[in-house]
């Protein structure tokens, strides 16, 4: 008796007919418990497709059996005058989670960010999950949180194109300041 295999994930980058499929996606994974209210993640994505921090071939889908279970975006920001990304939402369907896809989604979106010749990638999340793709505490390297209270979990990742000079307050692109 063999074990029973998945069918692979395949990461792509969204296209248009995704749009509503990715919003359902990032609803599924950021639902709140006994509440009707769309996710502010939900909202949050809306938001940053019209800004013109939008990078359409940093926003990327996993898709298994010909449906999309995961996406992943990274959004222009800032640290002081100097472009940078800000990753997130990621989000990956409740049922297909701890399956890998989150972490094949962050290897296939910093990839993009590398071959783009970005700088670097900012987020906020559990160093514990992040430090396995280089993200480190943006105070090392000098970089500023826009909330000072995120502490270790406002976290950057460089890219070989990062010059040391790189250092400064980070801003998201301006849908992340409604949050």
């Amino acid at each position: 008796m063999g074990c029973a295999t998945q069918t692979p994930v395949i990461i792509r980058r969204e296209v248009a007919e995704d749009v509503d499929s990715v919003g359902a996606v990032t609803s599924a994974a950021f639902a709140v418990a006994d509440s009707d209210q769309e996710p502010s993640e939900t909202r949050l994505l809306r938001s940053l497709r019209r800004d013109i921090g939008w990078i359409p071939t940093l926003s990327m889908v996993a898709v298994r059996d010909e449906q999309i279970v995961g996406h992943v975006v990274c959004t222009r920001g800032w640290v002081g005058e100097s472009a940078a990304l800000g990753l997130g939402p990621i989000s990956v369907l409740p049922f297909h989670q701890r399956q890998g896809i989150g972490q094949a989604m962050m290897h296939a979106v910093i990839g993009g960010a590398e071959a783009a010749g970005e700088p670097l990638i900012a987020l906020v999340g559990d160093p514990h999950f992040y430090n396995r793709f280089g993200f480190i505490p943006a105070s090392r390297l000098g970089i500023d949180a826009p909330n000072p209270e995120w502490g270790a979990q406002f976290q950057v990742r460089t890219l070989t194109d990062c010059p040391p000079s790189v250092t400064g307050a980070f801003r998201y692109a301006a849908p992340f300041a409604s949050l």
